[in-house]
């Protein structure tokens, strides 16, 4: 049975559209769909549909690239998990603005949105469609479920770590919830199937599962690195070094040391090493990547549709941007550019010194008069469909692109690790600024002369650093609300509140509204200060 609209969470099914995960990126291929009802009681079809829960970030349909959509209400394109989710971190900030007026698309980097947004309410379907999958993935793999399917020894050791990657992801979609929308509604496995109000949980309570998921599953993950793409011990860690970092937004209360304890966790016991030069971390082989802890994976011909990776790749090539650069013969989008603020970040623009200015400003103005031209705002070169060979993704076309999304990656351990350091969670301070100086010696291609001195690690600095490594990958709205910058006058940049120099805006916009659908829907739910 398909599920569409899990907006309620009203029918909990599984979708048994999956497609086979391994450690090799490039078997990504749809296996057809099953129900519930057989699924379970054939072992071999327990990795197809695991793979079904980790493909939801990456893909939105059931057949790709378009035309029978997971979620209804939204273009299959547009409701994409990644997709959306970069337009949360990313289009509401300095980092990224957009040239397109589809929809309300233009009031997220404005900031004006409101409870009928519909890329907001498509990113909450999006978050809800995933935990109603992991729901129904650890209600059929429990002890009692796989003994009465007759799932016993190996077999049953193998279901049993699947099942605790299903709980990470579960955990890292609710860690999505409560970052972006605060108090939300909470179900598990526990609620029985059927159709009822899902309760608003508060993001404290939230917060509190969250951690004790992540840690009740630490025995059951695999070890780091055992299987690229799979969740492991590391990349629960470096949920709960996150969850962690940003405690004091959440709950009132400052978890500093824990984000310490975590981050050192996955930096001494990960196994990761920086990838040497900055650029082939984005690239269509960054598959590769030893610095990759937690990827969201691409594959030009198996995961084909106009959300993910294809979407941050195509849209960022425009003007006189040579598109087959970016291994992309079909053509770019032309819409995202970034502000001059961001730019400013960089003492030296050019990227001759500081590799991580990957601006592209031939017949592109710095000022961003215009938010609906695309030559208004540097283009960005930083994720691009080719190998460091320099040979074009997989897809012949070259519309579907095989980069992955790195999630969670070392280097923003290691700046998490300071952070963690300077807001007094202990740890040392000389082992924060040797890696700190690790990121920066990396960032200027083994040249050391970007170092910097104990005196000039503050949190400011860690701030614009965090800007200058991470951006376009997801993490700027986030860490902006943690050093009050968001929604603050203090920093503005272009078309922020709507003005072209940019202007505080209303605090409550540090949570993104309950989409009106759901609060209509479901009497249970109170919605965010601000949106009613």
């Amino acid at each position: 049975m398909k599920v569409r609209n899990i907006r309620l969470l009203a029918t909990i099914t599984v979708i048994g559209v999956a497609v086979t995960i391994t450690s090799c990126k490039k078997n990504l291929v749809p296996i057809g769909q099953v129900t519930t009802a057989s699924v379970y009681k054939d072992f071999g079809n327990y990795q197809q549909v695991l793979a079904k829960l980790y493909t939801a970030y990456a893909l939105s349909g059931q057949q790709g690239p378009a035309g029978n959509p997971d979620i209804a209400g939204i273009d299959e394109g547009f409701g994409n998990y990644l997709r959306e989710y970069f337009n949360m971190q990313e289009l509401t900030t300095d980092e990224a603005q957009i040239v397109w007026n589809d929809g309300t698309v233009h009031t997220l980097h404005d900031m004006t949105w409101n409870n009928q947004c519909e890329f907001i309410r498509a990113m909450y379907d999006r978050i809800y469609y995933e935990i109603s999958l992991d729901n129904e993935f650890i209600r059929n793999t429990t002890d009692a479920e796989l003994a009465k399917n007759g799932i016993t020894g190996s077999d049953a050791t193998t279901a049993k770590q699947y099942r605790a990657e299903a709980r990470f992801l579960r955990a890292l979609s609710y860690w999505h919830a409560i970052d972006l929308f605060g108090n939300v509604p909470f179900v598990t496995e526990a609620d029985n199937v059927g159709v009822f109000f899902p309760k608003q949980a508060s993001r404290t309570d939230v917060f509190n599962y969250i951690e004790s998921e992540l840690k009740a599953i630490d025995g059951d993950l695999g070890a780091p690195r055992f299987s690229y793409g799979h969740a492991d011990k590391a990349v629960a860690w470096t949920l709960l070094a996150k969850l962690y970092l940003n405690a004091k937004v959440y709950t009132g209360t400052d978890r500093s040391a824990d984000a310490v304890t975590y981050a050192s966790k996955v930096i001494t016991d990960g196994g990761y090493t920086l990838e040497p030069h900055f650029k082939d971390l984005f690239l269509a082989d960054n598959n590769t990547s030893n610095e990759i802890i937690f990827p969201i994976e691409s594959d030009g011909l198996h995961t084909q549709g106009y959300g993910g990776m294809t979407y941050i790749v195509h849209a960022s090539v425009g003007g006189n941007m040579n598109k087959t650069d970016y291994g992309i013969a079909s053509g770019g989008w032309a819409g995202l550019r970034t502000t001059p603020q961001y730019v400013a970040l960089f003492p030296d623009p050019s990227g001759n010194s500081d590799k991580r200015a990957m601006f592209f400003t031939d017949g592109q103005k710095l000022d961003i008069a215009d938010e609906y031209t695309f030559n208004d705002g540097y283009a960005i070169t930083k994720f691009k469909n080719v190998t460091k060979a320099g040979v074009a993704g997989s897809d012949p076309t070259g519309t579907f692109v095989d980069t992955d999304f790195p999630m969670f990656r070392l280097a923003d351990v290691y700046l998490m690790y300071a952070e963690g350091v300077l807001r007094g969670g202990g740890g040392d301070l000389g082992t924060a600024l040797t890696y700190v100086n690790m990121v920066r010696t990396r960032a200027y291609d083994g040249d050391v002369s970007g170092d910097i001195t104990a005196g000039q690690l503050t949190l400011p600095f860690i701030l614009d650093e965090r800007g200058r490594e991470l951006l376009f990958e997801g993490h700027r709205r986030t860490d902006l609300i943690r050093f009050n910058k968001f929604t603050s006058g203090d920093y503005t940049w272009q078309w922020k509140g709507a003005t072209h120099n940019g202007t505080g805006v209303e605090d409550y916009r540090n949570l993104m509204p309950i989409p009106s659908t759901d609060i209509i829907n479901n009497p249970t739910l109170k919605q965010n200060p601000g949106y009613n």
